[in-house]
């Protein structure tokens, strides 16, 4: 088939085709339009950008053209597809088609669609959030919906919308036809397809898992540090549009911004942006006002701008479907591209994951470049004893070191004998040391109460004292009394008055007391109060 002439559409709808420059069919749209025709469910698969949307936007559009009642639902991840769809069908519409249309999708005010739904639209897209928040509140009617879409399913189930897509499969009448195109078939789609789909007709072109032939990949070796320094220079030296994917919303942000700062013209997108900021960028980005767009994988899946002539994975996807989703953003309509991967040490894995997704033949023989890379990686995280043992043999892999064997010299033994005998000697000291109460102390507490005893040959212990303003003299065992009974001995009143000596030096303040009511009193009649200290010199 060379034209859509000789399928057997209507007349509105050719010319809306002849005005989208559509003059012939891909290879997906010659084999899916004419079953579609028929009225069959399909379950259709091609590489991405060759045209999945014209594949069942045309045979949808002409039922609706053709057909007076029912309605049309189109199911996408996410809301740039949605507005990327809706776009591309309302122009096979035509504005003189009189059909009335609603996109349902989130981060847009919610009355808007609200009046879109009130027209009674026969042309319903939206992702399933959305249209699953209608469905409860009342305002979406699926009574009458005759064709079903589920485009890039693989991305619906991936993101959690399986439940939301059954809850919406229930309100939908059962005598429907359904369409289920993705650019890969894992094995949840094909247990959803055998749960919903009517002897579904089996369309693949080409591989699901390798990218277009016209897409030349390139691999540049980077490390961490001069991994930013890498991406300027290949900007540099690179022609046209290009598309930076990065890992996370905020690394998309602060790429762009520092690409700014560097004189580049660049904005970035990803889901933390509302709906209007996301048309806008990529509004602006279709109309050439900036050159780089820095994106997470929110763009990967159905984002088609023509002009896009390099993809620069920054960051490689977690998953390796991603991959080919991301480089399929080049290349589109029969145009040639590139995509680049910066690969450091700890993408080891993620490339090798990618590289058995689309070589699966030649895995095995060209991964030396990923084992190079895990080399570097681990060789960091060696364990000790395989790095530094000097007898690092196949008997002790397990990297556990070698016990050593008792050496028969007798020099050593001589020196084990006198470690012993010190040892004995200092165990048998300790155990003669005894506090003031006279119970035996071992270790720290020996060492403590000998301190202790060696502060009362100090200089401030040493004979006896002069009497401070008149009170009684102070001898060895006033102090040794007020140590081990700090509440007998001597009054509160008379210690205080050695804290007001303003000769002394080289306080020591072995205890605290509890602070207390102030009182006087009964034996001295003396005033005490506060928090009391004693202080030794």
């Amino acid at each position: 088939m060379n034209n859509f002439l000789s399928l057997g559409l209507s007349e509105p709808l050719l010319r809306s085709l002849e005005k989208m420059q559509f003059t012939s069919p891909t290879p997906i749209q010659n084999q899916a339009i004419p079953v579609v025709l028929e009225g069959k469910d399909v379950l259709g698969s091609a590489q991405t950008g060759t045209g999945k949307t014209g594949a069942f936007g045309i045979p949808l559009v002409n039922k609706l053209m053709t057909n007076s009642r029912g309605s049309a639902l189109v199911m996408t991840p996410t809301r740039e597809l949605a507005v990327q769809v809706m776009k591309s069908l309302e122009e096979m519409l035509g504005k003189d088609s009189g059909i009335k249309t609603a996109l349902l999708i989130g981060g847009e005010a919610i009355p808007r669609q609200f009046k879109q739904l009130s027209r009674r639209p026969r042309l319903i897209v939206g992702t399933p959030g959305r249209i699953n928040d209608h469905l409860t509140r009342g305002t979406l009617k699926l009574h009458d919906t005759e064709f079903l879409v589920m485009d890039e399913t693989d991305r619906m189930l991936d993101m959690g919308f399986s439940v939301q897509i059954e809850k919406i499969l229930k309100y939908v009448k059962k005598d429907h036809q359904t369409l289920l195109f993705s650019a890969t078939l894992p094995k949840n789609i094909m247990s959803l397809s055998n749960k919903y789909l009517n002897d579904p007709v089996r369309i693949s072109v080409g591989s699901t898992s390798t990218p277009l032939e016209k897409i030349k990949q390139e691999v540049v070796k980077v490390t961490e540090s001069n991994k930013y320094d890498q991406l300027k220079q290949q900007i540099e030296k690179r022609e046209g549009s290009i598309i930076i994917f990065v890992k996370t919303k905020r690394g998309a942000d602060k790429m762009a911004t520092r690409l700014r700062r560097e004189d580049f013209r660049a904005d970035a997108i990803h889901g933390d942006l509302r709906q209007n900021k996301r048309d806008q960028v990529i509004n602006a980005f279709r109309n050439k006002k900036y050159r780089i767009l820095v994106a997470t994988d929110v763009a990967a899946r159905g984002l088609d701008i023509p002009h896009i002539e390099h993809v620069i994975n920054y960051d490689l996807p977690q998953c390796p479907e991603d991959y080919i989703h991301r480089i399929g953003r080049t290349a589109r309509a029969d145009a040639e591209g590139f995509a680049l991967c910066l690969i450091a040490p700890a993408d080891g894995k993620k490339w090798r994951a990618i590289n058995n997704l689309i070589n699966p033949g030649e895995a095995n023989n060209s991964n030396d470049y990923v084992g190079s890379l895990e080399g570097k990686k681990n060789k960091q995280n060696k364990p000790r004893s395989n790095r530094y043992s000097k007898n690092n043999n196949s008997s002790n892999s397990s990297g556990f070191k070698k016990k050593r064997k008792p050496s028969n010299n007798s020099a050593s033994s001589e020196r084990s004998d006198s470690f012993k005998g010190r040892a004995k000697d200092r165990n048998e000291s300790e155990s003669k040391s005894k506090s003031f109460d006279g119970s035996k102390k071992k270790g720290a507490n020996s060492r403590k109460v000998a301190n202790s005893s060696d502060r009362k040959n100090d200089k401030g212990f040493n004979g006896k004292k002069k009497p401070i303003d008149g009170s009684r003299k102070s001898s060895d065992a006033d102090i040794n009394t007020d140590l081990n009974n700090p509440s007998g001995g001597k009054s509160r009143g008379d210690r205080n008055k050695k804290r007001n000596n303003s000769n002394k030096k080289n306080v020591v303040r072995p205890f605290k007391f509890k602070k207390h009511s102030r009182n006087k009193s009964k034996s001295s009649g003396k005033d005490f109060a506060g928090k009391r200290e004693m202080k030794v010199a």
